[in-house]
């Protein structure tokens, strides 16, 4: 059986070598809209591999040794399917090493806030990332000049997922418990 290059959603290819291997980044959205697939250009290398999946509706988004970055919006429906998202991901084996909230522009809603908040526990790092206007209007996200405090966002995200504490994407299983 012979390995074929595995596309992502925004057309990257992963070649047959880097399946499994440490160092990957996947960034996978608990929503359409969350801004996975400009987190992904911003963070290469990476890989978007668009919405997390509901088990048995298609192939895990992981393989053992990628670290996951779960991407959401800052809203109340947003934070809700950042629940199911990591749901679907533990019953899967995955742990989430990153837990990204971007900005929307406005105030952040206090039920949101509270959801996010009961994440914390079952992720590595949560990482709020600020709402950059440039971004919206830009058709590379790389030639934005980035605000000081979206490049720390990213430097944390990428830090976070690429420590030995925050990946790889499986869990093992301890006492009953997933650690």
């Amino acid at each position: 059986m012979q390995l074929l290059p595995m596309r992502s959603q925004s057309g990257q290819v992963l070649p047959p070598g880097a399946r499994g291997a440490h160092g990957v980044i996947v960034v996978v959205g608990a929503h359409g809209g969350a801004g996975t697939t400009t987190l992904a250009i911003l963070l290469q290398p990476a890989w978007d591999m668009g919405v997390v999946r509901p088990p048995g509706q298609g192939p895990p988004c992981f393989r053992p040794g990628w670290h996951l970055v779960l991407v959401a919006r800052n809203t109340a429906i947003a934070a809700g399917r950042a629940i199911g998202a990591i749901n679907a991901l533990s019953s899967q084996g995955a742990r989430v090493a990153v837990l990204a909230v971007v900005g929307d522009g406005m105030p952040e809603p206090a039920s949101a806030s509270y959801r996010f908040q009961l994440l914390r526990p079952r992720v590595g790092v949560l990482v709020r990332v600020p709402f950059v206007a440039a971004l919206r209007a830009a058709d590379d996200p790389v030639s934005v000049d980035l605000p000081r405090k979206a490049g720390r966002a990213l430097a944390e995200i990428r830090g976070a997922a690429l420590s030995p504490a925050g990946g790889p994407a499986t869990s093992t299983v301890e006492g009953g418990q997933r650690t």
